[in-house]
């Protein structure tokens, strides 16, 4: 799940944050959310690949469903690196891990969700997970993600430094 409806205190997600080493740096792999919240937004609307998991289901193997889910695509093979928990504004604790890995975004095949739109309208409409999905450098990364998320990229610089 994105994120797009109000979070609930003590819901989890798990997910997958891509790495590679480009030029001048590392670059992350991140999800622009989809839907009508975060349609015009481009600060604090992009995310690590993640969604919500139940408390029976192991966080990784969650990561790599969802990664799945959210992407149309299977979870790359390699090292995980474990990037630990935050906690969000809206009281989500997400879990994620980095792989490194290199995905071509262009062959992505959103997952959808389904909520009512307009407002209290009556009429519900289909919106993608994540609208476009692209590998941004650690700055501009920074810029665009989700506030406590950003903890994940400074861990990733650390265990890659």
């Amino acid at each position: 799940m994105t994120g797009a409806r109000p979070a609930r205190p003590g819901r989890r997600s798990a997910g997958l944050l891509l790495f590679r080493h480009a030029d001048g740096g590392l670059a992350v792999l991140l999800g622009h959310m989809g839907g009508p919240f975060f349609a015009r937004r481009d600060a604090g609307a992009w995310t690590v690949p993640k969604g919500e998991y139940q408390p029976d289901e192991p966080a990784w193997e969650a990561a790599r469903r969802e990664f799945q889910e959210e992407l149309g695509l299977p979870p790359p093979d390699g090292e995980a690196v474990a990037l630990g928990e935050v906690r969000q504004t809206g009281g989500k604790i997400v879990k994620a891990w980095a792989v490194e890995a290199d995905l071509d975004p262009e062959t992505m095949v959103p997952g959808t969700f389904t909520m009512e739109w307009p407002p209290r309208s009556g009429r519900f409409q289909e919106f993608p997970e994540l609208d476009r999905v692209a590998w941004l450098d650690l700055e501009r990364a920074r810029a665009v993600i989700v506030k406590a998320q950003s903890a994940f990229l400074d861990r990733l610089a650390e265990h890659s430094g």
